[in-house]
This record gives structure tokens, sequence and C-alpha cells, in this order.
């Protein structure tokens, strides 16, 4: 049976061996909503396999990640997200093209490169401005259909070469953006030497991630999953970009993702000046001990207490033998149904905008509807497993409320609301 991925056995980022396990996790199969094996996982039984997704920490540069790497031939060339059906990213992404745009001389000359573009929904507002855009991003599909609404795409891997290619024919880059990406990327010298070849002598790398620190402290199970592979934190990044020529100039905490960071990076000794931002986020994560196994600790802790609480509400629909579903067929929830053990409990999954027909894995195949659906079905209770998004899903579906469903909501803590 083919292996669709391997173990690292170093970190990433200092690429040091004294990486050991930091949260014990459920392990996940690799077919996910977010890639398009859904007719093929039956066929092909290494699909099949479940991968672990334990996090682990590196005793020497503190950097969280997964030890656990996917084929990313296999996760992305068939990548089915895409920018335009998250809520409030567009807007989101459209905020910061602006403020960027501010850090060139003249936009009308300026040159923006984006890793993992997607749909070209952010380099469509630097085109706006004037701005030549080039996006990069393996999904062919969606590289391709980009490139044909206007917005060049690569359907590439970026890596150094690519980087030296890109400044040939295109020129250096002003501004290189990576929203979501930088941690999904597992061969990290790689971008490092790229963006060091690709960026302008007074360029800057702006990028968007999950933030680490919150992931612990939040306990923010569902952005944990193999696409994911690093977890960024201020002191690990500082000392990576160093590692090649470049320098963390400034971070912002921002909301995406329940926790995320803004980086901004440029050339080591550029033109602009360092934010005391960057120290003072890694002053709070010593002052969490972030450095030290307690909170790491906390979180497993955290998710058996959250498990349990889950299973205890299901657990007289269980008995009664009533339908229980779920709304969010998200990569997010691949994880929090195997992390809460809900795979065999549930009769569906709802999603307004669904990507696949089932979720599989281990004992259970969840079919995934349109969330319509919902007044067919009748469930007893959902699971709002998408539970950042909670409030407008119950606003938009007062009606099951009112005809006596309920709704729980797993995650900061469990909420009840409805229900007789």
């Amino acid at each position: 049976m083919k292996q669709y991925f391997f173990r690292r056995e170093t970190c990433r980022i200092c690429g040091s061996r004294n990486v050991p396990m930091a949260v014990p996790l459920e392990p996940l199969p690799i077919a996910s909503p977010n890639i398009g094996l859904a007719g093929n996982f039956a066929a092909e039984p290494g699909l099949q396999q479940t991968v672990p997704l334990d996090l682990y920490r590196c005793e020497e540069c503190g950097h969280l990640q997964l030890m656990s790497v996917i084929d990313p031939e296999v996760q992305y060339n068939t990548f089915l997200y895409v920018t335009s059906i998250s809520l409030g990213l567009t807007e989101h992404f459209g905020r910061v093209a602006a403020e960027l745009c501010d850090l060139v001389r003249d936009p009308r000359e300026g040159r923006v490169v984006e890793i993992g573009s997607n749909d070209g929904t952010m380099l469509r507002f630097f085109k706006e401005r004037g701005m030549a855009v080039l996006g990069i991003d393996p999904a062919r599909a969606t590289a391709d259909a980009a490139t044909r609404a206007g917005i060049r795409t690569l359907a590439a891997f970026f890596d150094a070469a690519l980087a030296r290619r890109i400044r040939q024919e295109f020129g250096a880059a002003d501004i290189v953006v990576a929203n979501n990406t930088l941690a999904n990327i597992d061969d990290l010298d790689e971008i490092g030497d790229g963006l060091k070849t690709l960026l302008a002598p007074d360029g800057v790398f702006v990028f968007e991630t999950s933030y680490g620190a919150d992931v612990v402290r939040k306990n923010l199970l569902d952005t944990v999953y193999h696409e994911h592979l690093s977890y960024f934190m201020a002191g690990p990044l500082r000392a990576y970009f160093a590692r090649h020529g470049l320098e963390l100039f400034d971070i912002r905490r921002i909301w995406t993702k329940g926790g995320s960071i803004r980086g901004y990076v440029q050339h080591a000794g550029g033109p602009r000046p360092r934010s005391g931002a960057v120290e003072a986020l890694i002053a709070e994560e010593t002052a969490d001990a972030l450095d030290k196994p307690g909170p790491y600790q906390a979180m497993t802790q955290a998710i058996g207490e959250l498990t349990s609480s889950i299973q205890a509400l299901l657990a007289g629909h269980v008995e009664r033998g009533e339908r229980i579903a779920a709304y969010g067929a998200s990569v997010g929830t691949i994880t929090l149904i195997r992390q809460f053990g809900l795979g065999p409990m549930l009769d569906a999954v709802f999603d307004d905008n669904p990507l696949q027909q089932h979720l599989a894995g281990p004992g259970y195949r969840i079919p995934v509807l349109r969330s319509e659906l919902i007044y067919e079905r009748k469930p007893a209770c959902i699971l709002i497993l998408a539970w950042r998004y909670a409030e407008p899903i119950i606003k938009k579906h007062q009606a099951y409320i009112d005809g006596g469903g309920t709704f729980i909501v797993p995650m900061p803590q469990v909420s009840v609301v409805g229900g007789r």
C-alpha cells in the first residue's frame, strides 16, 4: 500500500533532533473537505490511513509543530477550498491590501507576489490600485481559474529556484504576501532562501498565520490538522528569519482563526525601523511559560474535559435513538469529530457551502448536506463545529430552535441554545 506521509525527525525551524511530544491527539484520516479525494477514498486504500496529529515542541528553539507530513502533492494539487467562501475574509484582505500599498513609494510601479494566492482574492485589491501582481498556488484548477479571471497565477510550490525564476521574469518584489500559508510548508529553509532572493532591497514580506500561543492558551483545537504543520510564536520566528538574512521588524495580533498574527519582514538591516511589538510578544510568551511543559499539559487536560462534557450532553440523545448532526464541514471539523469521538454518532454534517459529499474516517462515513436540509432531516440536536460562526448560524436557523431543536456550541466552552 502506498504511503502518503512521512515522519519528520528534526525541527523544521532550527534542525534540532530534540523535539519531544507536547500534546497527544487522535490521528486523522488523510482525506479532508479541502482536498478533492471524496471519489477516490474508497477506491484507494492508502487514503484511508489515519496519520498521527500529535503536537511536538522543539526544546532548542521552542517551535510547536507536527512531525507527520502528508505528501503535498496529495494535499494541494486537488485542493478545493477558495478564499471567497470564508465569512469576512475578503473584506479583511481588502483592508490589509490598502494598508500595504502605503509601504510602496509608487503603487503604480509596485510588484506584489502572493505565496498561496488561492483564487486571487487579495491580489485583486492590489491590481485595482495599479500594481503588477503574480500569484503562486499549487492547486492547479484554482490557479488556472484565477489566471482566467485576470490574476496571473503559477501552479507551483514556492521555493528558492522558483524565486530566482520570478525575479528574472517578473522583477524583484516590493511586497510578498503569504496568508495562512507559511504554516502549511514543511521545508521552511526553501521559503527563507526564496524570500531572500525575491524581495527588493527595500521590499517587505507580510504573512498571516495562526498564533501558536493562542492555540495553546485558548485550546484552539480546530486549527490543528495536517495542513497546519507549524504553530508559530514570535520567539522562534525571529530566530528563523535571522538565519536567512531577514529581519522580523514588526508583528501584530489579529482576529482571524480565533487568534492569529501578522508579521512584517525585511532584509536584515533594511530601511524600516524595528517595532517594539516583537520583543513585547516574546516577553508575553516567556511570561506564560510557553517554553516549558506546563501549558501543553494544561491543553491536553482541557481537551479531555471538553470531550467528557460533550459526550455527557449527547448521551441522552444517543440512548433515545435520536438524530444528532453537526454544522460546518471544514477541515477543522474533522479534527473535532475525531478528538470528541463523534464519528459514529453523527447522522449528517450540514454546511452552507459543502465542498464534498461525505466526511469519512475510522468507523464512520457521514453525509455532508446543504444547511436547508436541516428541516427535512430534523435532528434532535446539532453541534456547531464551525463555532466561530455560531451567532450567524443560530440567527439563520431560528426556525429550527422554534421547532424544538437544540444547538450545542462546543467551544470555547460548551453552551446549549434551544431545546425543550
